[in-house]
């Protein structure tokens, strides 16, 4: 396999991750961040780094926008739920012991 083709195929993979939680809109950042680690938001922040890498322009609601499918502030408002004390209690169960204190 080339350089060339594992980046398209790692591209293609990250689109269909994308396409997938934009499906699921009603799996919270909290759950993602629970049961995986990550959420909607740290793919965000991973695309604004992997932009700075290589000195391509890109700012944080612009890296918000291309994981979230349009402004942060737009999918807050229709999709993201206040988080249960079950998610909250759930989130700091998940979370590694050096992490809690």
């Amino acid at each position: 396999m080339t350089k060339q083709e594992r980046t398209e195929l790692e591209a293609a993979a990250f689109r269909t991750l994308l396409a997938h939680l934009n499906g699921r809109k009603d799996v919270q950042n909290i759950e993602l961040m629970t049961l995986a680690g990550f959420c909607r938001n740290c793919l965000s922040k991973w695309y604004k780094a992997a932009a700075d890498d290589i000195d391509v322009e890109l700012t944080m609601d612009q890296a918000r926008e291309a994981v979230y499918g349009m402004p942060y502030s737009d999918w807050k408002d229709r999709y993201q739920n206040e988080s249960s004390p079950a998610q909250l209690a759930d989130f700091a169960a998940a979370q590694p012991k050096a992490n809690q204190k």
